[in-house]
């Protein structure tokens, strides 16, 4: 069994306490964009009829309702997170979609997944990676789930690369975005959001993280102005 370092478990509670209102502050504070950014990162996977793709940071199930309403019937998808409390409102949106015979939901950490070898076409990851305390471990279990060929997505935040607009983003995602996240929901996770985007590594550092992890054909590209950036890259062929 994995065991949480004191982080770990800081991470955890935090998304416990801003689980209620998670959604509605991903919205509100994204504009609604967050939908387009998820919308494309699940775009870059290619999953076969009856195939099986995990979603990993799953949340309250946001991108495994976007895989499953883009992939054939035949296709499973689990959605794992760390956290019970994000669960709990994942599995309340589930019951209510028309996809709720395909999405099966765990409860476990990205560094300890809890499938065996090759099992998975395609794996995502959104807004999430950044949270995994032991990072490198984490990308490994992805790439050693997935099957040869299969795809791993990953979604995150990034520093746009303008200085322009770089400054008003940096006084919106530092100053505003947690000033009225914490009129509705926990102000200190906010405030942790704009830190640990900050100490994320930069693109082409992370690209050579997945590499290492095993990945092959590792790409990325930015999505609106550098907020965001999407990464892909292959499981290896067995040599």
């Amino acid at each position: 069994m994995f065991n949480l370092s004191e982080k770990g478990r800081g991470i955890r509670a935090m998304f416990d306490d801003i689980a209620p209102r998670y959604d509605l502050l991903n919205r509100l504070l994204s504009f609604g964009i967050d939908r387009r950014w998820r919308r494309y990162a699940v775009g870059q996977l290619d999953i076969p009829p009856r195939g099986k793709v995990l979603d990993i940071a799953t949340g309250t199930g946001d991108v495994a309702l976007e895989i499953a309403s883009r992939t054939p019937d035949s296709v499973q998808i689990i959605g794992e997170d760390l956290t019970q409390g994000m669960l709990i409102h994942a599995r309340k949106k589930i019951a209510a979609s028309p996809y709720a015979h395909r999405i099966h939901l765990v409860n476990a950490p990205c560094e300890a997944i809890p499938h065996p070898d090759a099992t998975f076409d395609g794996v995502t990851i959104a807004f999430g990676i950044r949270n995994v305390v032991e990072r490198e471990a984490g990308l490994r279990e992805m790439c050693r789930v997935l099957k040869p060929g299969g795809r791993a997505v990953v979604l995150e935040f990034s520093q746009p690369k303008s200085r322009v607009f770089g400054v008003v983003y940096n006084f919106y995602f530092n100053r505003v975005l947690p000033f009225v996240a914490g009129l509705l929901s926990t102000r200190s996770a906010y405030r942790y959001l704009p830190d640990s985007v900050a100490a994320f590594p930069p693109r082409e550092e992370f690209k050579a993280m997945m590499e290492t992890a095993g990945f092959t054909s590792v790409r990325y590209r930015d999505l609106t102005f550098g907020i965001a950036t999407v990464y892909v890259g292959t499981c290896p062929d067995p040599e």
